[in-house]
């Protein structure tokens, strides 16, 4: 009987020499994959596409209908848009372009000139684009990681302005 103590001590001791699994680091996970939606974007994009995207992009960005963004012009591949602000009834503008399926953007006319940039820094909110049908998906993924989806008719019609 008087074994009987070292014999459980002793496999304790030996049990705790044995390699344990260190539970996974945050960094060291596996990614959470976003599933692609269905569409994808084309590599080249019409002028008419291009307007719709920017249209759909600055409108999802800026809490605004498609419809209510004017194209005012595109030249070298940058949308130049401009809205009602919602606020004090002036017009915001900005330029669109579109990188492979990212749409990037520039605030234009802000008081402060070192905010006239592209939004594509780090940071930055990630705005991606697929075309499906009359409809444009805009995918939204915020620096925090969360996402935000929407899908907008921009009409044929509409977008020659």
């Amino acid at each position: 009987m008087r074994l009987s103590p070292a014999i459980v001590i002793g496999a304790l001791a030996l049990a705790a020499c044995g390699e344990r699994a260190a539970a996974p680091k945050p960094a060291e996970t596996a990614p959470v994959e976003v599933k692609a939606p269905e569409a994808v974007a084309p590599t080249v994009l019409t002028e008419a596409d291009l307007r719709g995207v920017c249209r759909a992009g600055l409108a999802a960005v800026h809490g605004q209908q498609p419809l209510a963004i004017d194209v005012d012009g595109v030249e070298g591949g940058v949308v130049h848009a401009s809205w009602r602000a919602p606020v004090d009834g002036g017009r915001m503008r900005a330029d669109c372009r579109v990188q492979n399926d990212l749409v990037e953007w520039k605030p234009l006319d802000l008081p402060d000139e070192t905010l006239v940039r592209w939004m594509n820094q780090p940071g930055d909110p990630v705005i991606r684009y697929v075309i499906k049908g009359a409809a444009i998906t805009i995918t939204q993924t915020l620096p925090d990681g969360t996402t935000e989806q929407a899908d907008l008719a921009v009409p044929a019609e509409e977008e020659a302005r």
